[in-house]
């Protein structure tokens, strides 16, 4: 599997980069379930960082070694598996919701 040379990359591409990898190196998914929980775990990880890092918890050392940018990497990694699994294609649920914030919500949170 190459490696991504820093450029960008579509949600779709993350989508299909995911299964890919999930089906050649990882040897298939877990259940949707199984993931929901490691979601969970993921967004915990974003959480305390987020609490030490801009927060008022202090660091203990082994936080030190976890990175912010790694732990949201994470979240977006299983939210593509639960995706994948779920028969949801991210890019066109981004859409319709984008849409559904721009009607919902275009003069809700501005100021006069």
């Amino acid at each position: 599997m190459a490696e991504n040379d820093g450029g960008s990359i579509t949600v779709a591409e993350i989508q299909a980069t995911v299964d890919r990898w999930i089906s050649e190196v990882g040897g298939g998914y877990f259940s949707p379930l199984t993931n929901m929980a490691v979601l969970t775990e993921e967004v915990g990880e974003v959480a305390r960082l987020m609490a030490r890092t801009y927060g008022d918890q202090t660091f203990k050392a082994s936080d030190r070694a976890h990175s912010l940018a790694d732990e949201l990497a994470d979240v977006v990694w299983v939210v593509a598996a639960i995706a994948n699994q779920t028969g949801v294609d991210l890019t066109e649920a981004f859409m319709n919701n984008l849409a559904k914030k721009n009607l919902r919500d275009k003069e809700r949170f501005k100021k006069s």
